[in-house]
């Protein structure tokens, strides 16, 4: 379960990376009701088994292996993987629930064509890549957390 965890951990970080380093500069270079109608439709996308499997998944896996660091405390994996739990947890899933969903509600009523739209867009895509920053640092640290207990 721990090499299991190590991967998933990984592979939600490496997704909001590729968006903090390819995909965000890339639609960069699209008009801005060209970005936001990109962005949008990431958003409808995004909610789909694969990626709510990986990250809720590992979300799952994240609290039973709690309970295990817990019940296990005193052995040396337990600090590390309850360090990596917490992080992973906080870095993707609180992060996402109560900072990017909100936002990406808030964006779906955009009209991409609208002058009006201009202002919450650009406030939107700063704040929304600056968090994306934590969406993939912390996971990539809870990562190394549970590589840390995986060699304990």
């Amino acid at each position: 379960m721990k090499l299991v965890i190590l991967c998933t951990t990984g592979l939600m970080a490496g997704l909001f990376y590729a968006y903090s380093c390819s995909v965000n500069p890339g639609l960069g270079r699209l008009s801005d009701a060209g970005y936001l109608s990109a962005m949008q439709s990431i958003n409808i996308t995004a909610v789909r088994a694969p990626l709510m499997l990986a990250m809720f998944g590992t979300a799952l896996v994240s609290v039973v292996l709690i309970v295990f660091a817990v019940r296990g405390w005193g052995q040396s994996f337990a600090i590390p993987l309850l360090l990596g739990s917490v992080l992973y947890l906080l870095g993707s899933i609180v992060t996402t629930m109560v900072f990017h969903v909100p936002m990406n509600d808030a964006l779906a009523a955009l009209d991409p064509t609208a002058a009006s739209s201009a202002q919450p867009w650009a406030d939107y895509l700063s704040r929304w890549s600056a968090g994306n920053q934590i969406r993939w640092i912390v996971p990539l640290a809870a990562s190394v957390s549970y590589g840390w207990a995986l060699l304990r």
